[in-house]
């Protein structure tokens, strides 16, 4: 081999050398690249979210909203699931678990969508296609916004010639005068009622607030109560007297209450959610001498006032009772609650309601006002909604009839479905349904057998949950069980609405009454 290849065959293998040794620095300098990132990313995993679950507000972790949970959660991914051509022994979902009416296919009212129309785009207040009574209506109220516009802020309790016409419904309804400085409307009645809770939170001669609410109660008290911190005392209503209140229980739970809390107010939920009763005089004038003998404020939602079907059942407000009952009574402090999103109305999604607050000590109500205003105003077309509620056409309008007959066949509707709902139930095995007096509801009593009690154990659910959801993966209608509500320990329920269509409803309730014959069968 001559001279000239071994210095060839050197050189290559210096160069070869060096390669390799460059290849391990830049497998060196990868690895420390990925080292370096990995540490980079674990380090900003750590601190990017300034806000984590150890350092998050403890009374969110603990707040549930039992018609919006679990079993709504999977009733939306089985709609989804039948999209995409997934085979179900069923066709659709029925959610008859919130009182959502234009979802389950009620008509809007022809009278609040035309105003709501024309002050949305003022052209059409030329347009001949619409009523000398709507286009004074919606004059009237763009009177009363900044710039003529809906698009406008309003002052924070609401456009004053609205809050006035809440006052005169008020009075109307009552007989009662009601000042319209005493009208706060606010993105419908839930955030009404947030509002006056809010006042609450303080704690009293070192012991922490707490509310009274009726238990079944509707989930947005628990969540509220949960959420600010005031500790929630139940009074169980009695099932055997159609839902009333007892006295005697208020004053169990309250007793029970005081050893660790202080009791500041009473919540009363008439017509009842979820359980569709309607009080007497003689009840609400009971439970205004206790609230008076307990020193309590009263919250008296009565959004479902306008629904009220039973013979021999009639709607009271508290205020009216209240200020009949003379003093003591009527120098009582109560805020009383109303919305759009129910009654005929069923205008949910436009977020429309109001509180009325009286015998409130003057210093507080400025503070009440100043809170308010921190959220600007409510929203303008749910104040419209409002509006068109409590200033309906009168007789001799051009939309009076039209509207009389809309309303009417809304509730005449809403009575046979009530009457049918607790019919059915009541004549399935197993179940007892007390008459539906009003709102939107059922809330029939359950008997589950043990074998479908100890399966619940099994898979960590309440035994009424775990026939809900058997009951929704077997016929897609969804409710809420009792246990989401609250009942007495050892009964089973669940809340259904009355608001399905009657074919619709007919057609659900066959599926039920298939089915609770099938899970019976099943676990006995």
């Amino acid at each position: 081999m001559s001279m000239r290849s071994n210095l060839t065959s050197v050189r290559q293998i210096k160069r070869a050398l060096g390669e390799f040794r460059d290849c391990l620095n830049l497998g060196a300098k990868q690895q420390r690249a990925r080292t370096m990132a990995t540490q980079t990313q674990t380090k900003e995993s750590q601190t990017k979210h300034c806000l984590g679950m150890d350092s998050l507000n403890p009374n969110i972790k603990v707040l549930e909203y039992a018609v919006r949970g679990p079993l709504v959660i999977r009733a939306g991914e089985i709609e989804k699931e039948l999209e995409k051509g997934v085979k179900k022994p069923f066709t659709e979902v029925i959610k008859a678990n919130i009182g959502d009416c234009h979802a389950m296919g009620q008509v809007p009212i022809t009278f609040i969508r035309e105003v709501l129309a024309l002050v949305t785009l003022p052209s059409l207040l030329d347009d001949p296609r619409f009523n000398t009574d709507v286009k004074e209506h919606a004059r009237t109220i763009l009177k009363g916004c900044r710039g003529s516009s809906v698009g406008s802020y309003t002052d924070s309790p609401g456009i004053e010639v609205i809050r006035r016409h809440v006052a005169q419904y008020i009075e109307r309804r009552d007989g009662i005068p009601a000042d319209w400085q005493n009208i706060i409307i606010s993105a419908g009645a839930s955030d009404a009622i947030k509002n006056v809770l809010k006042l609450l939170i303080c704690d009293v001669n070192n012991k922490p607030p707490a509310v009274l609410i009726p238990i079944p109660q509707y989930p947005l008290y628990s969540a509220s109560l949960a959420e600010f911190g005031i500790t929630q005392v139940g009074y169980y209503l009695d099932e055997s007297r159609n839902w009333g209140l007892d006295i005697a229980e208020l004053q169990r739970s309250i007793n029970e209450a005081r050893k660790t809390s202080h009791v500041r107010a009473i919540v009363i939920i008439n017509p009842g959610n979820p359980t569709g009763q309607v009080l007497s005089r003689e009840n609400i004038e009971e439970v205004i001498k206790f609230a008076y003998k307990e020193k309590l404020f009263i919250l008296a939602d009565e959004v479902y006032q306008d629904n009220v079907y039973a013979e021999g059942s009639k709607f009271y407000s508290f205020k009216k009772v209240l200020i009949e009952m003379g003093e003591p009574y009527s120098s009582m402090e109560l805020a009383s609650f109303m919305s759009c999103s129910k009654g005929y109305m069923g205008e949910c999604g436009l977020r429309g309601g109001y509180a009325e607050v009286i015998n409130m000590c003057p210093e507080v109500k400025a503070m009440y006002l100043k809170a308010i205003s921190a959220m600007l105003c409510p929203t303008v077309l749910g104040q419209v909604a409002l509006d068109s509620v409590v200033n309906p056409p009168q007789k001799g309008d051009p939309s009076y009839d039209t509207f009389i007959k809309e309303k009417q066949a809304v509730l005449d509707s809403l009575k046979v479905r009530a009457k049918m709902v607790a019919d059915t139930f009541n004549s399935m095995e197993g179940f007892k349904c007390n008459v539906v007096q009003g709102a939107m509801y059922a809330f029939p009593r359950i008997d589950l057998p043990q074998k479908a009690i100890e399966a619940a154990k099994k898979v960590n659910r309440a035994p009424d949950a775990y026939y809900a959801f058997e009951l929704l993966e077997n016929t897609g209608i969804c409710i809420v069980p009792g246990s989401g509500f609250g009942q007495q320990p050892g009964t089973y329920h669940f809340r259904t609405t009355i608001l399905p269509q009657p074919d619709k409803l007919k057609g659900m309730l066959q599926k039920f009454e298939e089915f609770h014959k099938d899970f019976i069968k099943r676990h006995t």
